[in-house]
This record gives structure tokens, sequence and C-alpha cells, in this order.
């Protein structure tokens, strides 16, 4: 039987009808809002400083808008299939319909580096955010790994705060979707207000002459690469700050939890993808014209916001202070809403027979797969708690790259295949628009370091062994088949 047997669509929508699944309580609002709280996190108060000081300068506005655009064809293509297939699994679900089992089993592979091990490696940075805020008190063998070493040679035990988040999120997961939807609907207005109130602020001690020149000039020392100075530059920034946007495609892991996925599910994935793009561009605005670009080279290198606002706003040290609530509070919607897609991930591919039942048991209070939240709190918890951050950071970006390569290229073999279907949301200007996808998300993932491919391809040598051995022979679609 051929490894690209596909799922046909009546069949998968069949799936996501049942009284006895997921519950649906999620509305527009909430969709938006899981969306923000996916994409606002660290990257926006530590890319925007790193793009401008190694690649774009003042211009960084500019690679932000550059990175929408790429993350827009995506966002376009996930908008027709989540309106389509309302059904947990994002990524994977659109690739079993088009693309055959085994390209969906690759994808949903993958969508593990990206949601599993994001949640890992933000849990890590939330540990470091919290012991800043709370001026170092938290003792260094109780907050790093067993891998890790002090100055003064003290040897990390556990990262116990990266543990402690994740648990707390994990079971606000358990008690129901709609209750974890609230609680990040108030962590993103708690973080985007910060922002604002940085934006308005800051727009007084903007200095007009930061932003000259506007690109990095050919001549400045350490820019001796293409994509290092003037626009070669702004294409350079957009690259580092792609990984901002990260987290928008989450969204569609709450297709079948959604009251209405034929119009929220656009509007959801869509919305916060527009609105964090404002957000992004206005901040980095203010950033680059508060301070200038060369300083976040060196002295403003780390907390980039902070340092700007206590050397160039005076009188406003409070808020240096707030940015770090407002990281931490980003970064703990981030962990939920990645935890959550992973697993609705995995919901999906136990309820094909490619991954252990376990996974797709519902709590029978809550309707929420609760021990897929909890055996992905260990996997995710031996991670955090006894792996350094930078292990998993790379291999998040590969995972989510991937995935919207292979969404831009399964609306386009839904469109010639099956023209007919009913589609809620049409992606414009097919083919044109998966192409142009294809062609961006395809380049950032060659731009990515050989250390990286290397691990992003040896993790996928061990998904294929699972598939191989384990999904294959135990996939309930081939069963029916035959039978």
């Amino acid at each position: 039987m051929s490894l690209f047997i596909k799922k046909p669509l009546e069949q998968l929508m069949a799936q996501g009808d049942s009284d006895k699944g997921l519950k649906r309580t999620l509305g527009a609002g909430n969709l938006i809002a899981l969306g923000i709280g996916a994409i606002i996190g660290a990257g926006l108060f530590v890319r925007t400083a790193a793009a401008a000081g190694e690649a774009a300068g003042p211009a960084v506005v500019v690679s932000f808008i550059i990175a929408a655009i790429g993350c827009a064809f995506a966002g376009l293509c996930y908008a027709e299939f989540a309106s389509m297939i309302p059904i947990a699994g994002s990524a994977y679900a659109y690739a079993y319909v088009t693309m055959g089992e085994f390209m969906a089993w690759v994808i949903g592979w993958a969508l593990v580096l990206e949601y599993a091990l994001a949640s890992a490696t933000v849990s890590i940075a939330w540990s470091e955010y919290l012991n800043n805020l709370l001026g170092g008190t938290i003792p260094y063998e109780w907050c790093h790994s067993p891998f890790e070493t002090s100055l003064d040679g003290v040897r990390g035990i556990v990262n116990f705060p990266a543990l402690l988040i994740l648990v707390i999120l994990t079971m606000i997961l358990i008690k129901g979707t709609k209750e974890s939807a609230n609680l990040n609907a108030v962590i993103v207005f708690i973080k985007v207000a910060i922002v604002l109130l940085f934006i308005g602020i800051g727009w007084g001690f903007i200095n007009e002459a930061n932003y000259t020149p506007f690109v990095i000039p050919e001549s400045s020392p350490d820019h001796d690469t293409w994509n290092r100075f003037g626009w070669g530059g702004v294409l350079g920034g957009a690259g580092i700050v792609f990984f901002a946007f990260i987290g928008f495609d989450a969204v569609s892991t709450a297709a079948q939890e959604a009251k209405n996925p034929k119009r929220d599910m656009p509007i959801g994935i869509l919305g916060s993808l527009i609105i964090c793009t404002i957000l992004y561009v206005l901040f980095s605005y203010v950033l680059t014209g508060v301070a200038n670009w060369e300083e976040f080279k060196t002295a403003g290198k780390e907390a980039s916001v902070a340092y700007a606002i206590q050397n160039y706003m005076p009188g406003y040290g409070w808020l240096a202070i707030l940015i770090t609530v407002a990281i931490l509070a980003g970064f703990s919607s981030v962990i939920l809403v990645m935890l959550m897609g992973q697993s609705r991930v995995f919901y999906s591919m136990s309820k094909d027979g490619l991954v252990p039942k376990v996974f797709s048991e519902l709590h029978p209070k809550f309707r929420t797969p609760f021990k897929a939240n909890w055996l992905l709190l260990i996997f995710v918890g031996l991670f955090a708690g006894f792996v350094p951050g930078s292990i998993a950071g790379d291999l998040t970006s590969f995972g989510t790259l991937f995935a919207f390569v292979l969404v831009c290229v399964g609306i386009w073999i839904l469109r010639v295949k099956n023209p007919d279907a009913v589609r809620p949301f049409k992606t414009p200007l097919v083919p044109l628009v998966p192409i142009l996808g294809i062609l961006v998300c395809s380049a950032m993932i060659f731009s990515l370091d050989k250390d990286t491919l290397i691990s992003a391809a040896i993790w996928m040598v061990a998904g294929l062994i699972i598939y191989f051995t384990y999904s294959k022979r135990n996939s309930n679609l081939r069963k029916e088949t035959k039978a």
C-alpha cells in the first residue's frame, strides 16, 4: 500500500463533528488573543535590537515588514485550510488530506520541534528573566541545568523555575481550553498595554539623528557580507526578526475548539498577524529612534529595551521594570499556546493511530487531552530542567518553516485535485501566493546554520524509524482500507 495514502476530506471532517470530541468554546476574539499570545514574546524585545545592530540598522522597521509579508503568504494558506478543515492538528491534518500519510507524519514530527522544544526553550528563558527580576536571589544550582557551571565553579542541578511554570500552565490547560484562553487573554492585555506604553512614552524621546544613515553603511566594521549592510542587510534583518513571528500558526491547532471555525479561523490567524506586525513596526521605530543602532552591538546588546529606557528616557526607570514583567508575561503565554498546540497535534495523530491512543484520551469532565498534557510535561520538562536552552533554540525555527512550506504546497495541490471543495475562505492569487510562500520559507530554512540543519536531519531520521516500526503498522486508515 502506498506511503502516500490520503485521508478522504469527508472522513476527516466527520472526525471533528463527534459530540465526544474536543469542546467548541473559542470565538474569534479568543483566537486572535491566542495568536498574539503565541507571537509576542521575547522576539519583540530581543530580536529587534539584534537585527538592528547586526544587519539592518534603523531600517529594521522595513525588515519587520518583509518578514511579515513572508509570514502572510503562509498565513493566507493556513487560513484557507483552517476554514475548510476545522480539525485539531493544524498542518499535520492538512498534509494527510493533500499529500498523504507519510508526509503527514513527517510534518507532525517536525511540529514537535516547533511546539514542544519551543516550550522548553522559552521556559528556560522565563526562568532567567524571573531571576533577574528578583535580583539574582535564586541559587545558581536551582535555576540551571547540570550541564552549566557558573564563573565561580557552581554546577547546576535543575532549572526549578522552568519546571514550575510548565507545571502551572499544564494544569491550566487540563482544566479547560476556555480557561486557558481566558488566562491568555489577560496576559495578552498586560503585555500589549506595556508595549503600547513604551511606544507612546518613547515617541517623545526619539532623536531624529539616530535614523541617519537609515541603512548600515558598507564601510562599517564587522559588516563585510552582503546581508549585513545596506539593503542586503535589511533582508538579513528580516531573517533575524522572522523568529519574532513564530507562533501565529498555533491558532490553527485550536480549529476543532472554535465555535464557528469557518468564519473565525481566518480572522484569528490573519488578525493576530496584522496586529502584531503593526506593533512590531512601531516598537522597532521607537527603539531605534531612542537609542542609536550601533549601541545594540555593544553596551545595549543585552536587555536592549531596558538599556534604552535607562540611558535615554530619564525618569522612566519604572518602565524598564514593567518591560521585564511584559517579557515574563509574553513568555508565559507563548509556553501556554505552544503546549496547547503540541497536545492537539498529538491528539489528531493518535486518533489516526500513528501515535499511541493515550494521546487522544479526553478528561471525563473537562474534555481536554489530559494524559497527553502530562506526558508532554515530562518530555518538555526534561529539556527545560536538565538541558541548556541553546541546544533546542534554532530547531524551533526549522520545524516552523518546514510546516509553512508544506502548508503552501498543500493548498496548491488541493486546488488542483479538489477544485470544487467548499472554501469559506480562499487564498488569493493561487498558485502565486503559495509559490512565494514556498520560496521565502525555503530560503530561510537554508539560511539556518549547519549544526541546526544536521540536528534537524537526525531528528527527522528518528521520526522515520518510529513511523516504519510503529505508525505504519497501526495506521487506522490503512486498516480500514485493507478491510
